[in-house]
């Protein structure tokens, strides 16, 4: 069995989160031993007798490989702590979810990612901003985080989409049960040019209660924090709270203060957030004017031996993957990991029938 399908376990206890899989891991020497452990044993590793009851209840229950076998023939991908492509700014933050369940391709390219969120009850004035700015930072190279959330976040998600860019939203539900449901046509263009990212099992249904600890996702994948527009009670504040938590930046752009969507941005101001009064001042504060150079430097430098030796083989003819084995020398496993890194990285791409080129900055361009 996959030692994936532990993690699948274990994510699918209320109450077993990032401290708590950090304990069983501590006191276990795999996460299978912890989930065919007696309760006994489960409470000795801290955890309560209810949540170590609740996993002998589970397991009993539940058929990991054929949870398993369901998100991948959904097309879902599963990363976990132990996985190299689990995004490194979320894993910085004090609790990472354990698990991210994932439609679509998170990429290295993601690590430049800003978050913009904000009130679902968006004025003309909140819009052309949010447009403006998630188009900007879409043709610079970075990716927009938000939360698919009527207002503010669909119209991000959608100027990004328009622009070409990457764009990730979080959702506070399972990645198969999209919220709102008219957003629907909209969470399949991310898939294409992003990722739907949750830390909640696949079924699950939005509940107003999943909503404020997603937003610890949104803030935690980015290098800052964008309001647009939210009222003195908007979830978007909690994010902004999450965010200056996680040492990350947060700004707000400034409002009438007769606005009530303007309230809770003002009173960030007012709290040290910074105000944001163009696009650029975004990419000057963050560091960020060489974005491009950036990433075509990460993308351009192999990581090991190994992808230098796989880069070396390819070009704009496609080569199959058994004719790389064979020149490698290296073994089959080992060809498709590369690979398979490679291209979330962005420095091959297949191209149908096991075939691989090699991505040069000028085919990216095009694609783009």
């Amino acid at each position: 069995m996959d030692d994936k399908c532990y993690w699948i376990g274990f994510n699918l206890v209320k109450g077993i989160g990032a401290v708590r899989m950090r304990s069983l891991l501590a006191k276990f020497d795999s996460l299978g031993d912890a989930w065919n452990a007696t309760q006994a044993n489960l409470q000795e590793a801290g955890l309560s007798p209810k949540i170590a009851e609740t996993v002998v209840k589970i397991r009993t229950e539940v058929d990991l490989e054929g949870l398993w076998r369901k998100n991948s023939d959904e097309g879902i991908n599963i990363l976990t702590w132990d996985d190299e492509l689990y995004p490194r700014r979320l894993k910085e933050i004090e609790q990472p979810p354990p698990v991210l369940f994932i439609r679509g391709d998170v990429t290295v390219d993601d690590h430049f990612a800003v978050a913009i969120v904000g009130t679902r009850r968006i004025t003309p004035y909140g819009r052309q901003i949010t447009e403006d700015l998630a188009s900007f930072l879409a043709g610079q190279g970075l990716t927009v985080v938000s939360g698919l959330a009527r207002g503010v976040d669909a119209v991000a998600h959608s100027a990004a989409l328009k622009a070409g860019g990457r764009t990730i939203c979080v959702l506070g539900s399972g990645v198969d049960r999209i919220y709102p449901p008219e957003h629907t046509q909209m969470a399949e263009k991310i898939i294409k040019q992003g990722a739907i990212v949750s830390d909640y099992p696949v079924g699950t249904a939005p509940d107003a209660a999943n909503f404020p600890p997603r937003n610890r996702i949104i803030s935690g994948l980015s290098m800052a924090t964008v309001v647009i527009e939210a009222g003195e009670t908007s979830g978007a504040l909690i994010t902004a709270g999450f965010a200056a938590d996680q040492g990350r930046e947060v700004f707000a752009i400034p409002g009438s203060i007769l606005a009530p969507q303007s309230k809770g941005t003002n009173k960030l101001i007012q709290q040290g957030a910074q105000p944001l009064l163009s696009p650029q001042d975004l990419l000057q504060a963050l560091n960020l004017t060489r974005a491009g150079e950036y990433k075509a430097a990460r993308r351009a430098i192999p990581a090991d031996a190994f992808e230098a030796q796989v880069l070396s083989i390819l070009g704009e003819q496609p080569v199959h993957v058994d004719d790389i084995r064979n020149q490698t020398g290296l073994p089959i496993e080992k060809v498709s990991a590369t690979l398979t890194l490679m291209e979330l990285k962005g420095m091959v791409r297949q191209v149908g029938g096991m075939n691989y080129v090699s991505v040069s900055e000028q085919q990216e361009n095009y694609d783009a």
